[in-house]
């Protein structure tokens, strides 16, 4: 078991690495003065691809370290058929939860809530995705941010946290977290509804297969909706 401290610990570590090695790759290729919402899903797609290899280097060693184990072993990376249960509820998440959830934000702030500046990141990434650009945007959004984020959040934060804390503040903590993290105000209540659901998912669950197809269901009909919107 990896122990709550060296998790977290874990995480701050990537996370910083991360956010001196994106930004200094932004501005070394030229793009370090166009705005976040007209960067274009190249751009995207090399700060994702050192994110992540930061972060997933770190569970890697983590796991090494603590179960002796490689990564998709430690972090129970396997699927089956019951699995394909997660579209079904990533779909659901998307259309009926998130909504939900949103509605007494709307009609209480409607100017602050109103959909299109929920949406505006989503938007955004749709907007400069041209061409074949939206095939990577698709990768991008719809397989590899669910399966780096499943592993971090819920294989490495959760677990490790529970075993410290317990299963119901650990499932609350790493919800919070992972809403907040994406540093957008307005879609933390729906994404902290949807990640007390992916908690929920893995608490009952001996692998991350069910996870990662649901967040993967829930980002495809996320990005499906602005699309044709």
């Amino acid at each position: 078991m990896i122990p709550a401290r060296s998790a977290v610990a874990t995480w701050f570590a990537c996370f910083l690495a991360g956010n001196i090695a994106a930004p200094l790759a932004i501005v070394l290729v030229g793009q370090g003065d166009v705005d976040v919402s007209e960067q274009q899903v190249w751009v995207l797609a090399l700060v994702s691809a050192i994110t992540w290899s930061i972060s997933l280097w770190g569970v890697a060693r983590l796991c090494r370290r603590h179960t002796e184990q490689p990564l998709i072993a430690a972090m129970r990376i396997r699927f089956s058929s019951r699995d394909l249960l997660g579209m079904p509820l990533g779909i659901v998440s998307q259309l009926i939860l998130v909504p939900v959830v949103m509605l007494p934000l709307r009609l209480l702030f409607p100017d602050s809530f109103a959909p299109e500046k929920v949406e505006k990141r989503a938007t955004d990434l749709v907007d400069n995705a041209n061409g074949a650009w939206m095939i990577v945007l698709v990768l991008i959004v719809v397989v590899g941010a669910p399966l780096v984020e499943e592993i971090v959040y819920r294989g490495m934060l959760q677990r490790s946290i529970e075993a410290a804390l317990g299963t119901s503040r650990a499932l609350v903590i790493v919800a919070a977290w992972f809403a907040a993290i994406h540093f957008v105000p307005v879609e933390f209540v729906g994404l902290f509804a949807f990640a007390i659901v992916l908690g929920w998912v893995f608490d009952r669950n001996d692998s991350l297969g069910m996870n990662i197809i649901t967040h993967m269901a829930f980002n495809a009909t996320g990005l499906v909706l602005v699309a044709l919107t």
